[in-house]
């Protein structure tokens, strides 16, 4: 029996633990999954401490913790020294799956369908050469040509790397899955912003990485947050989005990017720089991975920027941890295509991609602008070249409300939830991707009818 009365005691959770058919705390952690599948445990909630909940349920405080841990490593539960443990937001959250065709997609992000003669041209010139069957095979590796292709890409950015030491992928994610595969293990932390990339949420989560918030200063990473996650939680490293921060558009100051190359050098924390939003950044500024190399990873990547098409991925990586990434990353994208590392580095290596960015630009100037009009009453983050913008809802609408009226007037755009690491949502609001829209007639339609949400309370 267990020692204490819980009669007349407050507790978040009462779990009715059956015994005998299963090991003890495989039934606790299949009966917590069960209750925040089902919607008894919500998103945020702060589960009772493991003693006090082996107590109620007579059992053995090891128990209770080896269901935790199980827990945790899908991803149902986020936990913090000195703060307890809470039901994960992103776990609960709504697959992020492309809209159906009737509805505007301001979900995903990707360049709207445009003429992209560059890329038109170069595939015609590749038409006319003897070899064009053979871009239609696998290919058996990166030739050094196209690795100096991606050195090209990354100077464009001020990444200054030499092309022996470029480490290609099939686009960010599969690079971000590479650098994660090859430098953690299950059960290492990693630190990241309390609202982050679904894609990585994703990818940690599959791969059993605990992902830990950092405490947040003028919408980017502080030192003493970094600290503090270094001592209570132990990370073992970083992800961050300098340029156009994926979801709240936030573009990180030169001052934290020092501070967070210096905290990782002396604190021996391996920072992973993705490059999303770089390549249409107005007056870039040298990444993380320049101020230190033994610590910092930057990859690049063209499909958010250039064309979804072009799954091309470029790393710059130090002599650290180079092997060990490039050996996970060759096995990942073993067999790559040739035609798009062919069509990407020709883009590159002629400079046609210059002339490709800067009309995304301006494409993204005008949809920016039409998003600053049209909600220039409400708080409305990013800037005029960013690919989302993050929209920060009044205290009388949830983000799951929100995202749940804007698909009544067949509108598709991800909340808060979707993003959301640690045991409270740090802002609640939308991604909206004016990237998206295939025009910008639809584009101000979408914008209206969801301003129009706001504007009926």
């Amino acid at each position: 029996m267990p020692y204490n009365s819980f009669d007349d005691y407050p507790m978040s959770w009462r779990p009715e633990l059956e015994r005998g058919k299963k090991p003890l705390y495989i039934a606790l952690a299949d009966l917590l999954e069960q209750d925040v599948a089902s919607g008894v445990l919500k998103p945020g909630t702060k589960l009772p401490p493991q003693r006090e909940l082996a107590d109620f349920l007579d059992i053995n405080l090891s128990t209770v913790t080896r269901a935790f841990k199980i827990c945790a490593e899908k991803g149902i539960l986020n936990s913090s020294m000195g703060s307890g443990t809470f039901i994960s937001y992103h776990h609960t959250a709504v697959d992020l799956l492309p809209a159906e065709r009737d509805i505007i997609d301001m979900g995903p992000i990707m360049p709207a369908l445009k003429r992209m003669d560059e890329i038109r041209t170069i595939v015609q010139e590749m038409m006319q050469e003897p070899y064009f069957d053979e871009a239609f095979q696998y290919s058996e590796g990166t030739e050094y040509w196209q690795k100096e292709a991606g050195a090209r890409l990354l100077s464009h950015v001020k990444c200054r790397i030499s092309a022996e030491k470029i480490v290609c992928a099939t686009g960010g994610q599969n690079a971000i899955a590479a650098i994660l595969l090859a430098l953690f293990k299950p059960g290492d932390r990693l630190g990241v912003d309390p609202l982050v990339y679904s894609g990585v949420i994703g990818l940690a989560q599959l791969f059993g990485i605990r992902l830990i918030p950092i405490e947040q200063e003028n919408g980017e990473m502080s030192e003493r947050g970094i600290r503090d996650a270094v001592k209570k939680d132990g990370i073992k490293g970083l992800y961050i989005i300098p340029n156009c921060q994926n979801p709240t558009a936030h573009c990180m100051s030169e001052a934290c990017k020092e501070m967070i190359a210096s905290v990782a050098r002396q604190e021996d924390l391996i920072v992973i720089e993705d490059g999303f939003g770089a390549l249409l950044t107005e007056d870039v500024k040298s990444p993380i991975y320049d101020r230190a190399q033994e610590q910092g990873i930057f990859l690049l990547s063209l499909s958010k920027s250039i064309s979804p098409a072009l799954r091309q991925a470029y790393i710059a990586i130090g002599d650290r941890y180079r092997e060990r990434v490039m050996n996970v990353a060759y096995n990942i994208n073993f067999e790559q295509s040739v035609f798009l590392q062919e069509v990407a580095s020709r883009l590159i290596l002629s400079g046609s991609f210059e002339s490709l960015a800067a009309r995304r630009k301006q494409i993204l100037q005008a949809r920016n602008r039409i998003a600053d009009e049209i909600f220039k009453d409400y708080e409305l983050w990013g800037g005029k070249n960013s690919l989302c913008r993050w929209l920060v809802l009044p205290k009388t609408f949830s983000s799951e409300e929100f995202e749940r009226l804007a698909a009544q007037k067949n509108i598709s755009v991800y909340g808060s939830e979707h993003f959301a690491v640690g045991k409270k949502i740090a802002a609640s609001g939308v991604r909206l991707a004016i990237a998206t829209p295939k025009d910008e007639e639809l584009l101000r339609q979408a914008l209206f009818s969801l301003r129009e949400i706001l504007q009926s309370r």
